[in-house]
């Protein structure tokens, strides 16, 4: 459900910090009235105690939590035992001090994080406040939850359209940018469908709703950038595995090197211990833990700002390992909006007949091969001439009429209806063959078009020396025209939708790099739920597209494949080089530390830093 609860979790995170700070401030006024105030050693420890405990309560409570629950190895443990510890040696003022940088490291990393997420929000501020209703002559303002199906609402100029829904008065022109990133205003009239999110420019028009809020295109959007931090990456899973391993291993030689050296060289406990508690402050997996899912949601971030929704994270590590990746043609190479070019009749029929006859065949069907033949028909079908109709997939439709039974489709309709037929030299174009009553009576020629920028986007991707391969049921020259027309070298033709799964996983089989399936998100769905990647084109408000696709591109352009990949790639890069920035340094400061060489506060420095530097280079994949 998409409900409006970030004004009251800004609210609650505004508190958080402002009381962070607030606690800090005080912590620190007592910490120098511990340093500067010249009282017995009794009232020095109460004064760095009520410090200790208004900078720390909360971590060594979280500890103890976390204990009782069996999970004692992590940040809060590993903070409130060398503090503890430093105390139990009277080291009061490092004990403090501790925890102030540490709090005051937790506050600036919370902020950055908020920064990253505020980015994100601000990108995707698609969500509409109200819907306009005309009551009683009147404009009044209700919430889009209340609007139903077939309600009529107004947009009035620069406002935002609350529902998906078809215009049924005015035009305009619409920025869709939040959606598609795409800059350019869209024209729109009466019976053009707009969407949720979108700013209506100049002009008012009335849209009437096709679905409710909670199922709009804008609500689908906002969950699926809310549900993408769920899905983690490999790189996310490991180092929370690694941070269970890395913690007690930590802690072991902790002991080692508080217990074994002075018992070997007979030295004061008191300055091994200190060392352990400053190897035990160095050795906090702060950076790790926060910048590696950061830099994975900046990437999200961006590639959302770009018009290319990413369902998790670990679908940005698959993009940069993509070797191959195979497209559908219909719908996603080529417009899909067919037209009719060519009427051939045959056996005495005139061409107004093979195309009425193909019309009242397809009456019913929404394919956009149908809806071209039926507007190049000279009248309207007689859907009262139409007694059923079974749609037959890949192959065509049968319809049986008042006059007869009509079929419409391909080659493989008329063979399996012992139909005898012709078929001309179509090369580069959809034949359709029309029959009726068993009676071949003509053939009807379809084109498509290739969409812009699809050879560009096709080059670039070859530049990243990527397999293409194209799936198509249309048939082998007109699939074989486009293939050598974008110089892709591998296709196949004549496919079912069932062989176009079979085709990819035998792909998949082939190549060990990961393959990515790009299609119209409609006809397609149980291959782009196959592929290791599925990524839907011009799938905008389909529902079979947001739910089977890993990856949906909000406009219809091949060239945002590229452009993720090239997200992918830098997220990966920034995740890869904050992982090594933090492991590095942590193993350096915890043998200085293990040898004496870095104090307690040092090692706090040293850790929130590292922390600060992983945050900022991971906020770098907004860019």
């Amino acid at each position: 459900m998409c409900e409006d609860k970030d004004n009251i979790h800004n609210h609650r995170k505004t508190i958080n910090q402002n009381y962070t700070l607030f606690k800090i401030i005080i912590a620190v006024i007592f910490f120098l009235l511990g340093i500067f105030s010249n009282v017995e050693n009794f009232a020095k420890f109460i004064i760095f105690l009520l410090a200790y405990l208004i900078a720390g309560y909360d971590v060594v409570f979280t500890a103890i939590k976390n204990i009782l629950k069996g999970e004692i190895f992590d940040e809060n443990f590993l903070m409130s035992i060398a503090t503890i510890g430093a105390f139990g040696i009277q080291e009061y003022p490092e004990a403090v001090m501790v925890m102030i940088l540490y709090q005051l490291g937790e506050h600036l990393q919370e902020r950055a994080v908020e920064k990253s997420r505020k980015s994100i929000t601000d990108l995707m501020d698609i969500k509409p406040d109200y819907a306009n209703i005309e009551k009683n002559g009147k404009l009044e303002k209700i919430s889009p939850e209340k609007v139903k199906i077939g309600e009529i609402f107004v947009v009035q100029a620069g406002e935002k359209i609350p529902l998906d829904g078809t215009i049924i008065e005015g035009s305009s022109n619409i920025d869709t940018s939040a959606l598609t990133g795409e800059s350019i205003p869209t024209p729109v009239k009466i019976g053009d469908n707009v969407l949720s999110g979108s700013i209506n420019f100049n002009g008012l028009i009335k849209v009437k709703a096709e679905k409710e809020f909670n199922a709009s295109t804008v609500c689908k959007i906002l969950e699926l950038v809310e549900n993408a931090k769920n899905k983690k990456s490999k790189s996310e899973k490991y180092i929370t595995k690694f941070a269970k391993i890395y913690t007690p291993i930590v802690c072991l030689f902790a002991a080692i090197i508080a217990i074994i050296p002075p018992i070997l060289t007979n030295n004061d406990f008191s300055i091994w211990i200190q060392r352990a508690l400053t190897f035990l402050v160095i050795s906090c997996p702060c950076a790790l833990v926060i910048s590696v899912p950061l830099s994975f949601f900046a990437g999200i971030g961006k590639a959302a700002k770009k018009g290319i929704l990413i369902k998790g994270s670990k679908y940005i590590e698959t993009l940069s390992k993509v070797g191959t990746i195979v497209f559908d043609k219909t719908g996603t190479i080529t417009h899909g909006s067919f037209e009719v070019t060519e009427i051939i009749p045959q056996n005495g029929y005139n061409k107004q007949d093979v195309i009425n006859t193909a019309a009242l065949a397809e009456a019913h069907s929404n394919h956009p091969i149908a809806i071209s033949i039926k507007k190049a028909a000279s009248k309207e079908p007689e859907l009262s001439l139409i007694q059923s109709t079974n749609e037959i997939t890949g192959k065509g439709i049968i319809t049986l009429t008042n006059t007869g039974e009509i079929l419409v489709g391909t080659e493989q309709l008329m063979q399996d209806n012992n139909v005898n037929y012709s078929h001309s030299n179509t090369l580069g174009k959809t034949s359709i063959l029309v029959a009726l009553n068993k009676n071949f009576i003509g053939e009807i020629i379809i084109s498509d078009k290739i969409k812009n920028n699809t050879k560009a986007a096709i080059n670039s991707l070859k530049k990243h020396k990527i397999k293409l391969i194209m799936l198509s049921g249309d048939n082998l020259p007109t699939v074989k025209m486009t293939a050598e027309t974008l110089n892709i070298n591998k296709y196949y033709a004549n496919l079912l939708p069932h062989q176009k799964v079979e085709k990819i996983e035998e792909i998949m089989r082939q190549n060990k790099s990961k393959t990515i399936f790009v299609g119209d998100g409609i006809n397609d769905a149980p291959v782009l739920s196959r592929a290791d990647i599925g990524i839907a084109m011009g799938a905008i408000g389909s529902d079979a597209a947001i739910e089977a696709a890993d990856i949906v591109i909000m406009d219809d352009k091949i060239s945002k494949i590229p452009l993720a990949i090239k997200i992918a790639d830098k997220t990966i890069s920034i995740s890869n080089q904050n992982i090594a920035l933090a492991i590095s340094i942590k193993f350096l400061f915890l043998i200085l530390g293990g040898f004496g060489l870095i104090t307690m506060w040092g090692a706090v420095f040293a850790d929130t830093g590292v922390c600060l530097v992983a945050i900022l280079n991971s906020l770098r994949a907004l860019k």
